[in-house]
């Protein structure tokens, strides 16, 4: 048995009655929804296209790269902004450095955007004060934002936009469905993603572990994690005190061990 690719709420059940993705997501209210990403390296490039693999079949997924290289402060966005970028529901900035993180007002002006998520998987590409600032201005807009922190952080509780949580149903805070052989309790024989980390990860941790011993997986989901890799800073967090890594890290750890610990199985090893 191999490791599912199940996404939605209670898609684990789902994937036994031998839905599809897309029929599952319809029969749970999928909504239609306009996607740009705004990226400027592989860190950004990498969401995208895992996005695009991987999203409802009715989501539209665009982005635009922003050159290396932007000043530290934008005086004129017009000197960096396209001439054109596609209508969007919900802008995500992936950027990293400050510059693109600036022009996030402009951006949703151009798209007519509703709702922004702006992550940081390093705090110096968008650093709390100006998450603030530019969150203020788009509260004025009527436009809400989310600052997770790392991406991978994000759930429907972190926003009452209704675009913010229709993405947190599938791209967030990990979270899996964990099946065991019939023949063999104490072994894992599938692992089925219910909601992943927008990078990707949560699948490839998914499928390298299938076949361990329950005791052995939190921690092999904390290696398989690193060598994917995580993309998220390793320098301190001063409101985590500990690495983005580290806490990325932590998260799927966590959405692999309760799984195993709901089976009744007891605690697995971290």
């Amino acid at each position: 048995m191999g490791a599912g690719d199940a996404v939605g709420g209670e898609l684990a059940e789902s994937r036994r009655k031998g839905l599809s993705v897309t029929e599952v997501a319809d029969s749970e209210g999928e909504k239609q929804m306009r996607l740009l990403l705004a990226v400027q390296g592989y860190y950004g490039q990498r969401i995208v296209d895992n996005i695009r693999r991987h999203c409802p079949a009715n989501w539209e997924v665009h982005s635009h790269t922003f050159p290396a290289g932007l000043p530290a402060i934008i005086d004129d966005p017009d000197e960096f902004m396209p001439r054109d970028l596609p209508a969007a529901d919900l802008l995500i900035s992936l950027g990293e450095q400050t510059g693109v993180a600036q022009m996030i007002p402009d951006m949703v002006k151009m798209t007519g955007a509703k709702a922004v998520i702006a992550p940081a998987d390093n705090r110096a590409w968008l650093p709390v004060g100006l998450a603030r600032q530019i969150q203020r201005k788009l509260e004025s807009m009527g436009v809400d934002m989310a600052y997770p922190v790392p991406f991978c952080s994000l759930t429907e509780e972190d926003s009452q936009s209704p675009y913010i949580r229709e993405f947190a149903r599938y791209f967030g805070r990990p979270e899996v469905h964990v099946e065991f052989y019939r023949d063999d309790r104490h072994r894992i024989g599938r692992v089925d993603v219910i909601r992943e980390a927008p990078c990707g990860s949560t699948r490839f941790v998914a499928e390298g572990l299938v076949g361990l011993w329950f005791r052995d997986a939190v921690e092999k989901a904390g290696l398989l994690h690193h060598q994917f890799p995580c993309l998220a800073t390793m320098a301190m967090d001063r409101e985590f005190q500990d690495t983005l890594m580290h806490r990325a890290g932590a998260m799927i750890k966590q959405a692999v061990e309760k799984p195993i610990k709901d089976a009744g199985l007891g605690r697995a090893s971290v």
